[in-house]
């Protein structure tokens, strides 16, 4: 006697359950009908919102030695490995530094594009190094700029903290999930201001932007506009910027697209930056985890 045929709808929620992406290859070479429900792009959607993308690798640069390495952490990763260039070879002839890595897209920024005292290139890059693509982004409009500093002689004293990917928003809508975001944060005569590009329409916004005295009440150094900000994490939607003082942290919520502050955990306070890191201890929960002592404290 034949076994009745299972319908695809609920091969589809069977398969759903499976727990790693793997399982769902190898459930998808078994037969010409699992293979079609795997690779229905409702249910890729689905599958997507239900299990977070797996880590593939890490991308190591020596910047002295201009030597880039990615470090697979799976089998599967291996492949990725010998099908992208990693060494970016499809970009434009030029000095390009990593600055972010997300969602599979590497952001670069050119080699004068650096911290300085107002002078940055225009040379910011994202590009797909699985399938060489890259998007050249447009300069930061001055009108932008001159928006959001009240004083206009003091324009040129800008400190740039840097572009990042935005992570991924992405919507049953989106089905080619193509499209990106990139934030990038300068301090503008004492004033923390970010900058939006979406690549729909390869234009940049003004994000949002707030006095460096209402974020830091009482700090000279806000005053004057020395950097001081040590690294960058982000956790739970937020980039969360270490500060040198070692007491509190600067907070940009991507969801409020709006800057804060916040104090570190108790008894963080006294240690190097080297021995912690923002992480994400679970949803909505974020945590200030140190290396050394292997504990992590809430906040």
């Amino acid at each position: 006697m034949a076994l009745p045929t299972i319908p695809e709808d609920v091969l589809a929620e069977i398969f759903l359950r499976l727990p790693t992406p793997c399982d769902v290859i190898s459930a998808s070479r078994v037969c010409v009908s699992f293979h079609r429900v795997v690779a229905d792009r409702s249910f890729l959607r689905r599958f997507r919102k239900l299990h977070a993308p797996p880590l593939l690798g890490f991308l190591t640069e020596q910047r002295l030695e201009k030597l880039r390495q990615f470090h697979p952490t799976t089998l599967a990763a291996n492949n990725i490995a010998l099908a992208a260039d990693f060494s970016f070879g499809f970009l434009p002839a030029g000095d390009w530094a990593v600055h972010d890595i997300r969602d599979g897209r590497v952001l670069l920024l050119g080699s004068s594009n650096t911290h300085g005292d107002g002078h940055f290139s225009d040379d910011i890059v994202a590009c797909d190094p699985l399938h060489r693509r890259y998007l050249m982004l447009p300069p930061i409009p001055d009108d932008l700029v001159d928006n959001l500093v009240d004083d206009l002689a003091f324009t040129k004293r800008r400190r740039a903290y840097g572009a990042f990917l935005l992570p991924r928003a992405g919507s049953d809508d989106d089905e080619e999930n193509t499209s990106f975001r990139v934030i990038w944060v300068e301090m503008c005569n004492s004033k923390m201001v970010a900058f939006v590009f979406s690549s729909s329409d390869e234009q940049w916004r003004a994000g949002p932007s707030r006095c460096c005295s209402d974020l830091f009440p009482g700090c000279l150094f806000m005053s004057v506009g020395k950097y001081f900000f040590s690294r960058l994490y982000y956790a739970n939607g937020c980039f969360y910027w270490l500060m040198d003082w070692r007491e509190e942290l600067l907070v940009l919520d991507t969801q409020r697209m709006e800057f804060s502050s916040v104090d570190t955990p108790p008894g963080t306070q006294g240690f190097g930056w080297g021995d912690m890191a923002i992480v994400e201890e679970g949803e909505d929960t974020s945590a200030m985890f140190m290396h050394r002592y292997k504990a992590a404290f809430m906040f």
